[in-house]
């Protein structure tokens, strides 16, 4: 299960899981297109942010539900409790199998569909996220991951969004070979490791109802806030975020281009080693003596280990993420300005 510091663990197997499981890895498909939240599972999950979540702290929880056809629905949530490192003795996945327990018992949706996470201005491209959604998608095929936004939330637009982890990168999780050449073999690009899955977000028709009151009941100057243009903060710190990743893009190009050099040195030790044993058995070979033994280059020149290139991967996605941030943020003060203008010419 992803743990309480972003960390990684296992879906447990017996959690629960939909009819048809292996399906979509035999097509190929996706084996979710659509994801449908009730009302009360998102404020849930805003609520658990609120109460637990202070500055770039991670909430995280589980959601539970059912799927019908290709629609996953999320009906339930809860939340994994607060504990520090000093809490040896608590077990997350014996806490989940009791409370899931627990609403078996009250007739509540209890089937586990997969987890939610709040994040920090767009930072959940991680490894430990990809670790935890391949064991939850391995062990349940339906699984997603809710990816909660609260600093765009607090703007007047909700920000939630599911992934799932797309087939190509679920077989290379399951053969755990992150090799340069294994990601060229399998055409895994940051572009193609995750996909979206569309989100509909549905209440019960008395909610609707009382909605529809609400805002009967509302201020129309309340309404104007929503056109105040966000804070400046924003912009700059998700800029910063965006530079930091660019270094350790950085980094880790150097890293690669260390990794040719020393093959590229390593190849020209070899072609001289061969050069000169050559020589050495044409030599042996004029006075007569038995040429040397054959031996095996490589165990004498042990070729380097390829640098890891699934943290790339991570960090490339992680960037295209926060110019995606940057854009919508744009965009979103654009249209607040249009709309600000449009309304002081009708006041006018």
């Amino acid at each position: 299960m992803a743990s309480r510091k972003e960390g990684s663990g296992a879906a447990g197997s017996g959690f629960g899981a939909s009819k048809g499981k292996g399906k979509a890895a035999a097509t190929g498909d996706s084996a979710v297109k659509q994801v449908q939240i009730d009302g009360l599972v998102v404020l849930k999950i805003i609520k658990h942010y609120q109460e637990e979540g202070q500055g770039n702290e991670v909430v995280q929880g589980v959601l539970l539900g059912l799927v019908v056809d290709d629609r996953l629905e999320i009906t339930n949530c809860f939340p994994f409790p607060q504990h520090t490192e000093d809490d040896a003795d608590f077990d997350e996945v014996q806490y989940q199998m009791e409370m899931m327990r627990s609403l078996r018992h009250v007739n509540i949706d209890h089937l586990h569909v997969g987890w939610y996470q709040s994040t920090y201005y767009g930072s959940f491209v991680t490894r430990a996220l990809l670790d935890s959604q391949f064991s939850y998608q391995h062990a349940i095929e339906e699984s997603v991951v809710l990816i909660y936004d609260p600093i765009k939330t607090a703007q007047g637009s909700l920000s939630l969004k599911a992934y799932r982890l797309t087939p190509k990168l679920m077989e290379v999780c399951k053969e755990k070979d992150f090799s340069p050449e294994a990601l060229k073999k399998a055409n895994i690009a940051y572009e193609n490791m995750f996909e979206e899955v569309p989100i509909v977000i549905k209440n019960s028709y008395l909610i609707n109802v009382m909605l529809w009151e609400l805002e009967k009941k509302s201020a129309v100057a309340d309404r104007h806030e929503l056109l105040s243009l966000a804070s400046s903060n924003h912009l700059g710190k998700s800029l910063q975020l965006l530079m930091d990743r660019v270094d350790e893009m950085s980094q880790d190009i150097v890293k690669y281009n260390t990794y040719l050099r020393n093959v590229s040195k390593q190849q020209q030790q070899k072609h001289q080693y061969q050069q000169r044993r050559q020589q050495e058995n044409l030599q042996r070979q004029s006075r007569g003596e038995p040429p040397l033994p054959e031996e095996d280059i490589n165990k004498l020149f042990k070729p380097p280990q390829p640098p890891p290139r699934m943290e790339s991967l991570l960090i490339a996605g992680q960037i295209n993420t926060y110019c995606q941030n940057i854009k919508e943020f744009n965009a979103q003060n654009l249209g607040k300005l249009f709309m600000a203008q449009a309304l002081q010419d009708y006041n006018n």
